[in-house]
């Protein structure tokens, strides 16, 4: 069986060093569930993530959706890295799964931390009336 280590920046692709350090200091935007958590999203619908704190990712996917996965536990350094990759032989990515913090010394990424997820739950934002 193959696996397959996917290395996925927390930061959209397009996004400059500057945002990143924005994007510590805001607070979390306001949302809410939509239906019923699911256990695995597919990873070739997956198109960004967002770490929101040390125990929340948001998974942005094909089509416009955004899953958060809140896990069990907090996760050292997940929130400083805000980056992470895992590993799975198939193209899914289950409450099951483990991601690890990945850290940057010298320009060398290394795996940190190991952190189970929780389940994916649809999450849409809440709009002020």
């Amino acid at each position: 069986m193959r696996k397959m280590l996917l290395i996925i920046p927390a930061v959209a692709l397009l996004s400059g060093g500057g945002a990143i350090a924005l994007s510590r200091d805001k607070a979390p935007e306001p949302v809410r569930a939509v239906g019923e958590p699911k256990s695995c999203v597919t990873i070739s619908q997956i198109r960004s993530t967002k770490v929101i704190d040390s125990r929340t990712i948001d998974f942005r996917m094909a089509g416009g959706k955004t899953y958060r996965n809140t896990l069990p536990q907090s996760c050292p350094g997940l929130k400083f890295e805000e980056r992470f990759s895992y590993r799975t032989s198939i193209n899914q990515l289950c409450s099951v799964d483990i991601v690890r913090v990945l850290h940057d010394e010298g320009g060398r990424l290394y795996e940190g931390a190991g952190c189970g997820l929780g389940k994916f739950q649809e999450i849409e934002k809440v709009t002020a009336k």
